[in-house]
């Protein structure tokens, strides 16, 4: 028997709509290690301003878990369902959820934006399989792009989901 326990991974849940702060708590009530991303926004009523914080992703919450810990988290109150990629729980790098930590209490008013992702961009893929791995985008479809993947002298040309690339620095590909 095993009684080593699997490590705890950062996943995103999602959430029913304008229950972000709320699952967040219920979370913590339940000693389950979580983050809601707040941002800091100023908002106006007709007698005075005031500085309210808000959900930054909406209808999403982070968990850290262990592997066993997953399946009992869709029965907390205002869990939708864990967010999946290629069938598993999409896993989130630490070092990500430490960047938008940092980003918060560093910055107010944050905006998301979608990075628009054009044929001939330079990305570097985030998560997968070819995480890590920077190649050049050939084709743009809906949910997807086509990435060529420079490997051993060969072009591997890979479908990948937008959410999971990123942008690269100009001038740092490696790609001829």
């Amino acid at each position: 028997m095993n009684n080593t326990t699997s490590p705890k991974k950062w996943y995103a849940i999602y959430t029913k709509p304008k229950w972000e702060k709320r699952v967040d708590q219920l979370l913590k009530n339940k000693d389950i290690e979580s983050y809601c991303p707040l941002n800091k926004v100023c908002r106006q009523w007709s007698d005075r301003k005031k500085i309210v914080q808000e959900p930054l992703f909406i209808s999403y919450v982070f968990v850290q878990l262990t592997e066993a810990m997953i399946h009992s988290i869709k029965e907390v109150d205002g869990v939708i369902n864990l967010v999946y990629w290629l069938g598993k729980p999409a896993v989130i790098r630490d070092e990500e959820i430490q960047a938008i930590k940092e980003f918060l209490d560093t910055y107010e008013n944050v905006q998301l934006e979608k990075a628009k992702i054009s044929i001939n961009d330079t990305v570097k893929i985030i998560s997968g399989a070819f995480m890590d791995m920077e190649g050049r985008v050939v084709q743009v479809m809906n949910n997807t792009i086509k990435v060529i993947l420079p490997s051993l002298g060969f072009a591997m040309v890979a479908p990948v989901t937008k959410v999971n690339v990123i942008k690269a620095k100009t001038g740092v590909s490696k790609i001829a």
